[in-house]
């Protein structure tokens, strides 16, 4: 019997491998493969690229980061943003956007609103806390929590913005010459007010400021760009963007379909935010929505927040991402243009937030003027911010 004991017991632990592997190295194993930083040489900076840089204001709409297990106050060995990075790259304002649901087999094209959820999966193998499991609300409460552990933990490098107020500090800070970044908080998807518009108030007390009203399937709000129908916004859809309205927050139509979009613009008199996004003149894909639409986007006084990855720019060398901007610049005005990295957001990058300056460099190459590249890089983020914040 105790040789039948000692069998059982090395059984259960021979089972029980499976099981620890799958937390403890799973998610990283899965982050690691998501969020790739492609192999490349030093880039070339030269001395005015660099004098340049060190003096731009730089803003950057949209990383994924929270979605991942990594503590932000360690520069890390994988993925593309944290905030050592961050100081590295002399940004100063990165909105973090929550991710809470993503269909299997996501693509640019066609997703079922009702396909198996990925990041359920995610959530539990990275040990969120079980209310996460089963409310997309819990999942953004709890990366708002994220970020403001890591505020309490950054030695008062990272500011999280919600007024003005906090942009006016931060702003003075950096004038100052202080290692810090102002973090933001967006919602990748409105599907995480649950169908309650009660839940709005929620978001906005855990430090939302920006709100995307689809991601890669039609919510409660109305279509998606990647959905089943070109369908335009429900009624509570209309009820959503009047709150986003009325309540000074900041919206956002990346992922929307072109008949929310025109929805939103119908309705609205706000500066709009495409958070993330190519340019389609520079780059056809579905992904990247008409010129005419974002046309209409830069006339609400809003911005295009240009991405680093090849599906939007169709190459995602800091001289393609440059062509892109220059692009953006043509069809929708200086003043309209962003940076939208996507960074964290299962995308591969020729550079992560560290190596910035190459991206300077690279819209200097392209022929952009010293004040075109002040408005690409921050201005122009920092007014829409002004615009919307209380």
């Amino acid at each position: 019997m105790r040789k039948l004991g000692k069998w059982i017991g090395r059984l259960l632990i021979l089972a029980a491998i499976p099981v620890v592997g799958f937390f403890v190295y799973g998610p990283e194993y899965v982050e690691k493969d998501r969020n790739v930083v492609s192999e490349h040489a030093p880039y070339p900076i030269s001395p005015e690229a660099a004098a340049l840089h060190k003096d731009l204001l730089i803003g950057d709409w949209h990383a994924d980061t929270l979605l991942w297990n990594r503590d932000l106050n360690e520069r890390g060995t994988r993925g593309q943003v944290d905030i050592p990075r961050l100081i590295e790259g002399n940004v100063a304002l990165q909105m973090f956007t929550a991710v809470t649901k993503t269909p299997a087999g996501l693509n640019y094209d066609h997703n079922a609103a009702d396909a198996r959820d990925n990041i359920t999966l995610l959530a539990i193998g990275q040990l969120w806390p079980p209310r996460t499991w089963t409310s997309l609300y819990q999942r953004a409460l709890y990366q708002s929590e994220k970020l403001h552990d890591a505020q309490a933990n950054s030695d008062g490098h990272l500011r999280i913005i919600r007024t003005e107020a906090d942009l006016d500090a931060l702003m003075a800070l950096k004038l100052a010459g202080e290692p810090v970044v102002g973090g933001l908080l967006g919602i990748e998807g409105a599907h995480p007010l649950e169908g309650d518009l009660d839940n709005l108030q929620g978001l906005q007390d855990a430090g939302y400021r920006m709100i995307e009203l689809q991601h890669f399937f039609d919510n409660e709000l109305g279509g998606s760009l990647h959905g089943d129908a070109n369908s335009g916004l429900t009624d509570f859809g209309r009820e959503v963007v009047q709150a986003v309205v009325d309540r000074g927050l900041i919206l956002d139509v990346a992922h929307s379909s072109h008949q929310v979009v025109r929805d939103v613009l119908a309705m609205t008199d706000i500066p709009l935010v495409v958070s993330h996004s190519g340019i389609y003149k520079n780059c056809q894909v579905k992904r990247n929505i008409p010129d005419e639409l974002m046309q209409q986007i830069a006339a609400t006084g809003g911005v295009i927040g240009i991405g680093y990855w090849a599906d939007v720019t169709c190459d995602d060398s800091p001289a393609g991402v440059a062509k892109a901007i220059k692009s953006a610049i043509d069809v929708v005005g200086e003043d309209a243009v962003s940076l939208g990295s996507d960074f964290d957001g299962s995308v591969t990058t020729s550079f992560d937030t560290s190596e910035l300056a190459a991206l300077t460099q690279a819209m200097l190459d392209v022929g952009l003027t010293e004040t075109q590249i002040r408005k690409v890089a921050g201005n122009n983020m920092l007014r829409v911010l002004r615009a919307r914040l209380d």
